[in-house]
């Protein structure tokens, strides 16, 4: 067993801190303000970035690392509030689609300065350019770990391309 050094903990205890905190901190404000858990926002998200802002099930969990009966429970209450509608898939009869209704798309648009406001200032304002760009490369390495199969890839690496934000 190879122990973590002081330096290692000190890295790692920090890292928790984080991940445990910061959920909190956007589920919060997403739900304060626009009445949305932060995993409601993110599927919103998904599907207003999609083309025809569509995404077949199995296609909108994979790109929220969910599964499909919490995808399934997730979308149904989004569906209760008019923001999503699911249908079959016209290639796929067996498939069926998600797709961010006009409500929808209002709600993420009307959602999304106030999230990007929690993330900059929790987050990002908190660090610097070099900082940024060390945290990209951190993450990067850390997910080559945690997504060796690239399953979610193509989700987190949309940004990386000249204008992709």
């Amino acid at each position: 067993m190879k122990w973590l050094t002081k330096d290692e903990l000190a890295a790692w205890v920090r890292l928790v801190a984080v991940v445990e905190l910061l959920p909190g901190v956007l589920d919060s404000q997403l739900r304060r303000d626009s009445s949305l858990t932060s995993f409601e926002y993110y599927v919103l998200a998904m599907l207003s970035e999609a083309p025809s802002r569509t995404l077949r099930m199995t296609a909108l969990a994979a790109q929220t690392n969910a599964t499909l009966p919490r995808l399934s429970h997730v979308v149904q209450r989004l569906e209760d509030r008019g923001l999503v509608e699911r249908a079959s898939c016209p290639e796929d009869r067996r498939a069926t689609n998600a797709q961010l209704t006009a409500e929808g798309w209002q709600k993420v648009r009307e959602a999304a300065p106030g999230h990007v406001a929690t993330v900059r200032e929790h987050i990002i304002d908190a660090l610097t350019p070099e900082q940024i760009t060390q945290l990209t490369a951190i993450t990067d390495a850390i997910l080559q770990r945690l997504d060796p199969s690239e399953t979610m890839t193509a989700m987190y690496r949309r940004h990386d391309e000249p204008g992709g934000a």
